[in-house]
This record gives structure tokens, C-alpha cells and sequence, in this order.
């Protein structure tokens, strides 16, 4: 860039599209200068518009960002190359030429209104998963079928069942197997994804096998002060397992659990839906007894 008889002349390329190098650009812009604001996302904004506050003011990220995007986003002087990346640049300074590399969108920017069809309906990315149909040969039926098959009379034709269907077969089996999980996707028509999707996401669901009854213990504040690492102790050493694992005999499993809600009566534990406050580590024994 120059001045000829007081004229500015040439152009201003200015690499990311963050707070900074939109400042930059439009104080050029401002300047006089044609702006070329290269930005290898696909908006401005930078990483400063995911954030909600600024160290160390602990301002409002986005009340200083929106108002330098709107006002490099309706500039006349600056144009913006987004999901745009720098190649090459040859020359010295005050004669650069640069070689930009703009990657397709498939959407036209000059008609695109920002109403996000086009991402709701894009076949590309919402390409279906379809599981390989029927069961393999070799792959046996699972356990408890004549069960699984009157979830699936229940549930056949039901849209959006998916999750009381995985609560069923949870109650049927105390945890979901995959031969059940499977049968289930195949016989609905689920996408077998979606299901192990949602039994990894939700802690009432297990993949692996769990007791007939649960023991948990509160470790929040109260029954931590109060003794509930002697009852954690307690419970492992009389249950000869540790923490997520399950008795030999599949009669009892042991977790944690962060509060409960009872800290008037800490320390507290349960065990399946029972709930036993005031609880001492000399009554475990008894309590599990009760169980078996």
C-alpha cells in the first residue's frame, strides 16, 4: 500500500478474523485502506465468541465482540474472506502478492438469508447409519427372550420409544447385554448407534453386568465428616470388592455416590431404593445380611 497525491492506493491484507484483526481492519478501513480480512473459519468471531467472560475484566466476551463484527460485517472497505487459508506470499514489503486459497462452501453467499435449512437438510452431513440387516447366523438368540420379545410387542410401531424400551430390558436383565441390545435395534428398527449412544450416556444404564442389589455410599460433605469413608471401608471389606465391581455371586454391587440429599440424617447409605440414615460401620454387616 502507498499514497499518490495524497490518494491511498494498493490494499491491506489482514490474516484472522479474531477481536484483534477485526480491530485492525477496520482502523484501516477507517484509514482509508481496501482491507482483505482472510479468516480460515467460517465466520468471524474468533475464539473469543465462545467465550462468555474476558480475564481479567470479566467482561461480557460477546458485548465486545458483536459490536466490531457488525461493523466489519457492513464495512464498504473491507471484504472478507472466510473459510479462507493464506498459500503463498511472494514480493517485499509494499508490493506483496498473496495467493488465497477459498474453500467451497456449496452454499451461494450472496443468497444465503442465515435461516440454517440448508444445515438441517444437508444429506452429507446427516448422512443415515443403517445397520447391515438381519442377525448372523453364528450370533445366537440372547437370554431371556420370550422377555425382549414382549418389550417388542409393546413397544413395535411406538416413535421415539427408545429410551423406556432400554429401561425395560434393564429391569429384565439388571443391566443391558449386547445380544439384547442388539435384538432389540434389529426387531424396532433402531439404529443400533442411537441405543448404545444412550446407554453410555445415562447412568441408569450399565453394559456390564451389575448385582441384584446396589449398594451406595454418600461421599458428600456432611457424610464425609461423619464417617462415610468408614462406611466405604466398611462396605468393601465385607464385600470383598472395590468400588464399580460386583460380588461373586452377583448378589450385591458397590458405587459412590456424591450426595443425597439427606445430609440431616449423614451418614447415609442405600441399597436398590432403601434408604438407611444415621448409618454406623459396625451395621454393615447386618444390613447386608438383610439382603441376601
Amino acid at each position: 500500500m502507498a499514497e499518490e497525491n495524497g490518494q491511498k492506493v494498493g490494499a491491506v491484507l489482514v490474516v484472522g478474523g479474531g477481536v484483534g484483526g477485526m480491530q485492525a481492519s477496520l482502523d484501516l478501513a477507517e484509514s482509508g485502506y481496501k482491507v482483505y480480512l482472510v479468516e480460515k473459519g467460517p465466520s468471524i468471531g474468533g475464539v473469543m465468541a465462545q467465550l462468555d467472560k474476558t480475564f481479567p475484566t470479566n467482561d461480557c466476551a460477546m458485548c465486545t465482540l458483536a459490536p466490531r463484527m457488525v461493523d466489519c460485517g457492513g464495512h464498504l472497505n473491507i471484504e472478507k474472506l472466510t473459510y479462507s487459508e493464506v498459500e503463498s506470499i511472494e514480493g517485499a514489503a509494499g508490493g506483496f502478492k498473496v495467493r488465497v486459497r477459498k474453500k467451497a462452501r456449496f452454499v451461494d453467499p450472496d443468497k444465503c438469508t442465515g435461516c440454517a435449512e440448508c444445515v438441517q437438510h444437508c444429506l452429507v452431513r446427516n448422512r443415515p447409519y443403517l445397520e447391515p440387516a438381519g442377525r448372523p447366523a453364528a450370533e445366537p438368540l440372547p437370554e431371556k427372550v420370550d422377555g425382549l420379545r414382549q418389550i417388542v410387542d409393546k413397544y413395535r410401531g411406538r416413535r421415539g420409544a427408545i429410551v423406556p424400551v432400554l429401561q425395560e430390558a434393564q429391569a429384565l436383565y439388571n443391566y443391558l447385554p449386547e445380544t439384547a441390545v442388539r435384538y432389540l435395534s434389529e426387531e424396532l428398527d433402531i439404529p443400533l448407534s442411537l441405543a448404545y449412544r444412550l446407554a453410555t450416556f445415562y447412568n441408569a444404564f450399565s453394559l456390564t453386568p451389575k448385582g441384584k442389589h446396589l449398594l451406595r455410599v454418600c461421599m458428600g460433605t456432611a457424610c464425609y465428616v461423619k464417617g462415610g469413608k468408614r462406611l466405604l471401608r466398611a462396605s468393601r471389606r465385607h464385600l470383598n470388592i472395590d468400588v464399580g465391581a460386583v460380588t461373586d455371586d452377583m448378589q450385591f454391587g458397590l458405587e459412590l455416590v456424591n450426595c443425597l440429599g439427606c445430609c440431616g440424617q449423614s451418614p447415609v447409605v442405600t441399597v436398590d431404593e432403601d434408604l438407611f440414615g444415621y448409618m454406623r460401620e459396625t451395621r454393615v454387616p447386618e444390613l447386608l445380611r438383610s439382603y441376601r
